[in-house]
């Protein structure tokens, strides 16, 4: 019998496990001779086995009982790629639900689960049963969605129930309830529609997938959220496969879709369904595979059925899909198009598109001199690009309610608008949100009297600031400069340590909404499109054990020439990438302020950068300092950190006078001068 694999885990994996601090755990490691050795890893990062932490944390009665899950994760983790974990976590939810057992194939080709992987399994449907079976199988996928988030894309939870209900809404049904997802991955669509419907009426679910490891996810999530009570147990088939070449549910029409279709994907099968009945609005060219997604969604519905997909923004402009959105138009099967704010899903900087669509009923009326309804969130919910934001939903929510209502004749609004067909038949058939809509002088007025607002108040910080500065006394150039150190010099003395950001492992970094937490993500890609952190890292990812973290009253000094810069971090603790670095000094014997105004000065880039063009990299540790006494970098100190603060004043008034600019133009432009002589 072979001797199973040690599974690797990290300092910060154990403080996790254990419920303490990293600290704690390299106390533990220094005063308990009896603390295991590592198996792996190096002296700065060592790791050790899991099985023998366990055991020593158990015997010095320092295991977490609350955290039995948490022990489970690395074991699945160990399995393997992200196939091999993913179908481990998928029979797990399968025998919780009473629908598969441990040894059975792990795939369609028939292959089956190692010992260890049956053994794990079986320890995790006991721990199942013992705490709460979709309690346990929820945990292990989302733990194994945070490892693949780059790989996966999901439809967060919040947006997922407002196309489902805005899907019934469209399409009521007075009996049982199918509803179909012919991209499903793990399941979030179909889980909204469950729960919108509720449990007094009879619902199928059918979900379709090519990743076959998604669909037995899916299917094992939807078995093990149907446990709960309901008036009529539902139908639940999920299959694996592709959804536009071979279409399981061809001849199963549904009474609601819904689809997050996988986006810009060239090989959807354009030559081999050149000639599919389903292209009733044409045929898709071959860059826009989401209008094939779309018309197979309508061709899955039942006379009266509605769909709610969503899309990239550009479906509703590019040039190649006008002639199949001009016949979605004059048909009537598209009814609503709402744009909506970046950051409710995946890909995060993006305004993505809800398109809201209707089959033709028995008896209804040809289209004739219809509307699309057209709803801008963008601009119903503002960004500020320098400052960290995440959806409101119950907001959201209530603005999708009132712009699509239940019919898509809602009430015109600033942001909403019933934009009639014949105006959107031209040359491009733009179904863009934001060009159809024109801010009403109700919405700008306000905007433009808290922008005023600000725009003073920041004036007055300037004007003191600027008064501070200008009476500063310059001695003459001709006056002797003291010596300058490096600093390499200066953190071989001791006075300072400097460490290099790295780049995380890919599946680490995250986009989606941070938890408090969570640990931001600074690179110079940001930098150089605003300043703030895009990304983040899970407080309890093994990837935080070899970041570089610049804590509050550390310097930051950016690596490349063309966002050089450095400062003395204020905010929250924050994770470096690349090309970034994190100074920390010794306050007795140097000021931060002084030095991270010495180091930015214009001269000294220019003698430590290695290459003469803008995206050169500098040098760090030959940038220099002055040598001067510690009373005298505190003066120098309080004058750089005054500087610093004139220059971001400087910054935000120059952008909010533009700003105030560019509306104000419009208003005037638009003839909204009251009075006049």
């Amino acid at each position: 019998m072979s001797t199973p694999r040690a599974v690797p885990v990290s300092l910060a994996e154990i403080a996790r496990l254990a419920g303490v601090g990293r600290a704690a755990v390299s106390n533990w490691r220094r005063r308990h001779p009896s603390f295991p050795a590592r198996v792996a890893g190096t002296d700065v990062n060592p790791q050790f086995s899991l099985t023998e932490i366990e055991n020593w944390l158990r015997e010095n009665k320092k295991l977490k009982r609350s955290a039995e899950r948490e022990w489970l994760w690395p074991r699945f983790e160990a399995l393997g790629g992200r196939d091999e974990t993913g179908a481990a976590i998928a029979e797990v939810g399968r025998q919780l639900a009473g629908r598969g057992t441990a040894g059975e194939p792990a795939s369609s080709e028939g292959s089956a689960y190692p010992e260890e992987a049956v053994d794990l399994i079986e320890r995790a449907v006991d721990l199942g049963r013992r705490e709460g079976g979709p309690e346990t199988f929820a945990f292990l996928l989302r733990r194994w969605l945070d490892v693949h988030v780059r790989q996966i894309a999901t439809t967060p939870e919040p947006l997922a129930a407002l196309m489902a209900e805005l899907a019934t809404r469209l399409a009521p049904v007075d009996g049982g309830l199918a509803a179909l997802d012919p991209a499903c991955g793990t399941g979030h669509l179909l889980m909204a529609a469950a729960e919108e419907r509720g449990g007094g009426a009879a619902l199928s679910l059918l979900g379709g997938d090519r990743d076959p490891v998604l669909a037995a996810l899916a299917e094992a999530r939807l078995n093990l959220a149907e446990q709960a009570p309901r008036t009529e147990p539902a139908s639940i088939d999920v299959r694996a496969g592709d959804s536009l070449r071979d279409d399981p549910f061809a001849d199963v029409p549904a009474d609601i879709v819904l689809c997050n279709p996988p986006f810009n994907e060239r090989d959807w099968g354009y030559e081999e369904l050149a000639t599919d009945a389903r292209w009733s609005h044409g045929l898709p060219p071959r860059t826009e595979p989401e209008l094939a997604w779309v018309q197979h969604c309508l061709a899955g519905l039942r006379p009266g059925g509605a769909a709610v997909l969503l899309l990239p923004p550009a479906v509703a402009a590019r040039k190649a899909g006008r002639r199949i959105r001009g016949s979605l138009l004059r048909t009537g099967q598209l009814k609503a198009v709402v744009a909506l704010p970046p950051g409710c899903a995946a890909p995060h900087s993006v305004s993505l598109h809800l398109w809201v669509l209707r089959a033709p009923a028995a008896g209804d009326e040809p289209a004739v001199g219809g509307h699309l309804l057209v709803a801008d969130g963008v601009s119903r919910f503002p960004r500020d690009p320098g400052r960290e934001w995440a959806p409101d939903w119950p907001a959201i929510g209530d603005f999708l309610r009132e712009a699509v209502g239940g019919t898509g004749a809602a009430e015109e609004s600033p942001h909403v608008r019933r934009v009639p067909v014949i105006e959107l038949l031209d040359d491009e058939v733009d179904l863009t949100p934001g060009r159809h809509i024109t801010p009403s002088p109700a919405d700008s007025a306000p905007r433009l009297a808290a922008s005023w607002r600000e725009f003073k108040g920041l004036t007055v910080k300037v004007t003191k600031s600027a008064q501070l500065l200008a009476a500063l006394e310059l001695a003459p150039a001709t006056q002797d400069a003291p010596t300058a150190t490096t600093v390499a010099e200066l953190a071989r003395a001791g006075v300072l340590t400097l460490r290099g950001g790295q780049q995380p492992p890919e599946t680490a970094v995250r986009t989606g909404t941070p938890s408090a937490e969570d640990i931001p993500l600074l690179t110079v890609p940001d930098l150089l499109s605003g300043g703030a952190p895009r990304g983040h890292l899970a407080a309890d990812d093994p990837a935080l054990r070899d970041a570089v973290i610049a804590e509050p009253g550390d310097l930051v000094v950016v690596g490349v020439a063309r966002a050089f810069s450095a400062w003395v971090h204020e905010g929250a603790p924050t994770a470096l990438g690349p090309q970034l670095h994190a100074v920390r000094v010794q306050p007795e014997q140097l000021d931060a302020w002084f030095l991270a105004g010495s180091l930015r000065a214009p001269a000294n880039v220019r003698q430590a950068g290695t290459h003469t063009t803008s995206s050169s990299r500098i040098d760090v540790r030959r940038l220099q300092v002055r040598q001067v006494p510690l009373r005298e970098q505190r003066r120098y100190g309080a004058a750089f950190r005054e500087l610093a603060a004139f220059e971001q004043l400087a910054r935000r008034t120059a952008e909010l006078g533009a700003d105030l600019v560019h509306d104000l133009g419009d208003e005037l432009a638009a003839g909204r001068l009251v009075g006049g002589a």
